[in-house]
């Protein structure tokens, strides 16, 4: 009950301005072509960001036990070349929202999330978001 109370608030104050902010980004992946394997990250990672509480990004690599195309080298390129077009800017978008939430003292646990989601915004690649209860290897 109190995740769904933090995320409901989160989606009021900063949650839904960023989701959208990640969509029109994958909108724009979307559009390409050559970007549509970071299209549907972002449409992933949007929904993560308008409902973050009870879930988490982790590496695939720990929840597969394996590396993929995501995870390895190629994973590596396409982080360089996300963080290039796109990266900066979400996480630029995800440090002001972060500021303005810890202007206020009720604000900080989600300026704390804005943090964590900037950093995914960095580098997404090889990145899945999973239940924060989900155990793995």
């Amino acid at each position: 009950m109190l995740r769904l109370l933090g995320n409901i608030i989160w989606f009021v104050l900063g949650g839904l301005v960023m989701g959208l902010a990640w969509w029109l980004v994958g909108l724009l992946a979307l559009i390409t072509i050559v970007g549509i394997p970071w299209a549907r990250s972002c449409f992933v990672i949007g929904l993560f960001t308008f409902w973050p509480f009870g879930k988490q990004a982790v590496n695939r690599r720990y929840v597969n036990g394996r590396e993929d195309i995501g995870t390895g080298c190629l994973g590596m390129v396409g982080n360089i070349i996300w963080f290039i077009f796109a990266g900066i800017w979400l996480a630029i978008g995800h440090l002001i929202s972060a500021l303005l939430c810890f202007i206020t003292i009720i604000g900080i646990p989600f300026g704390i999330q804005h943090m964590k989601l900037a950093l995914i915004a960095l580098a997404p690649v090889g990145q899945t978001i999973v239940d924060i209860d989900r155990q793995w290897q």
